[in-house]
């Protein structure tokens, strides 16, 4: 869904109805700095502060942000530390606050029979942001990690070893490199003495076709404790097509059998797996359970909701657009610099216009999809290909990969009403990201004119399961 529009708020809804409710851990630093800045309207994310087990963390955090009654409009939000291969301290420790703070408040209140599970969904792309996120969510007893957008082979060692209180280390992919590099996060030279017993969380590793699932199941050491088995249609970052990249009449990548996961082969591996990318309405659960998945994954139907953190702005131009027939999402091959496939939602005044695109000045400030590369030097340098096109150059890139290329990071901040405001007076335009299935939304605004909660999205999709089957969902 994007940048914390799988919010708390909409993950405990889907929790406590019985499900698994999940949040975003992309980019959740810049959102947490940026809520306090707004005066953190409600106190949500102090209330949750108070409970991280190290206060003097959380107090350096509300010092450096925190501002009463909110900021004055039009100002810019303040720059957090970048994410590099050693992140400076206090973006660690931001990140670490951030992410605790999200899944805790998901979390509050979650009590009794029948409540569900809480989990983190964060990309394997976006691997210098990995060990501080998930070792913030453990900090608040996460429940289930997810991650996808490459292959999350290392995850569960990591989790084990933070839950053991070691040192958490994931290999960097870093282009051009000649020795191995690392990304790692070390919990007690972090917290100390603050430092709580930490509870492993299964893990859900998100994949596309069978092979990868096979792949990351014949080593335990890899291995995950289940799959999120997501077809092309899903929104957000997608794999490529298998084989040459080949594009239909509006320049999206076409896929082919090849692309399509073989149940059987996944069901044999003995994990319980959820299935993702166009299971939006009840048909298509019972076909999924039928198929032997124990649930389904579902975004778009979640993102529309009055629960999610899309901005009402946004929400309300997407079901304005649903209701006429005239939502159309787009699968670009070129909008993200990541080099996968990105779901865009078409709407006026945001980048997915290409004169808006165009408008824009190019820069990455926010910076969480660079690539890391190795300078002639020896030297670790950051590049993207969403930054000015001279400076993508100067460090090594090739201009045919700035082609197209849209800087997620600040539309995906702007989507939830986060967006940065510059001095010049500049405002970041949006770039909402849904799943290109929207059959299910179609049937809910039938049903529900002004919109509908997660919870009656939740009743829409269990109207064909049994009352004692458990679904899991995560939203």
């Amino acid at each position: 869904m994007g940048v914390a529009v799988s919010g708390w708020r909409l993950a405990r809804e889907v929790a406590q109805a019985g499900h698994l409710g999940v949040v975003s851990g992309t980019a959740m630093d810049a959102v947490l700095s940026r809520v306090l800045q707004d005066g953190d309207p409600g106190g949500h994310y102090r209330r949750a502060l108070e409970h991280f087990p190290s206060p003097e963390i959380a107090q350096r955090v509300l010092d450096k942000y925190f501002i009463d009654g909110g900021r004055v409009p039009g100002t810019p939000y303040k720059p957090i530390p970048k994410l590099t291969l050693a992140t400076a301290r206090a973006g660690q420790e931001l990140a670490v606050a951030a992410n605790f703070a999200e899944v805790w408040l998901a979390k509050e209140g979650l009590t009794g029979l029948g409540t569900g599970a809480v989990g983190i969904n964060c990309l394997e792309k976006v691997q210098m942001a990995t060990p501080t996120a998930l070792l913030g969510a453990m900090l608040a007893d996460v429940d289930y990690v997810l991650m996808g957008a490459g292959i999350p082979r290392e995850i569960p060692a990591l989790l084990r070893d933070l839950a053991a209180g070691g040192i958490g280390r994931i290999s960097a992919d870093v282009l051009g490199g000649k020795l191995r590099r690392h990304v790692e996060v070390d919990p007690v030279d972090l917290l100390a003495e603050d430092l709580p017993p930490l509870r492993r969380p299964d893990f859900l590793a998100i994949v596309s076709v069978d092979q990868l699932a096979t792949y990351l199941h014949r080593d335990p050491d890899i291995r995950p404790d289940g799959f999120v088995v997501e077809r092309p249609p899903a929104g957000g970052h997608s794999a490529p097509p298998r084989g040459k990249m080949q594009l239909d009449e509006q320049g999206q990548p076409i896929y082919g059998d090849r692309d399509e996961a073989n149940l059987a082969k996944i069901a044999a591996l003995g994990l319980p797996f959820w299935l993702a990318g166009a299971f939006s309405t009840p048909e298509k659960v019972a076909e999924a359970l039928a198929a032997g998945a124990v649930g389904v994954q579902v975004g778009t139907l979640f993102a529309l909701s009055h629960d999610s953190g899309l901005a009402d702005g946004e929400r309300g131009q997407l079901l304005d657009k649903l209701r006429t027939g005239e939502l159309a999402v787009r699968n670009d091959p070129r909008a993200s610099p990541t080099g996968f496939p990105f779901k865009v939602a078409t709407l006026e005044g945001s980048a997915s216009q290409v004169e808006v695109y165009e408008a824009r000045p190019r820069l990455c400030d926010l910076s969480y999809l660079r690539q890391p590369y190795e300078r002639e030097d020896g030297e670790i340098g950051y590049r993207c290909a969403s930054e000015p096109v001279h400076m993508y150059l100067k460090k090594g890139g090739v201009v045919e990969d700035t082609v197209g290329r849209k800087c997620l990071c600040n539309g995906l901040m702007a989507n939830i009403g986060l967006g940065q405001e510059r001095k010049d007076g500049y405002v970041e335009d949006t770039l909402v990201t849904l799943g290109q299935d929207l059959s299910g939304a179609t049937a809910l605004i039938g049903r529900h004119p002004e919109g509908w909660t997660a919870v009656q999205a939740l009743g829409y999709l269990l109207e064909q399961v049994p009352a004692v089957r458990s679904l899991a969902a995560a939203g």
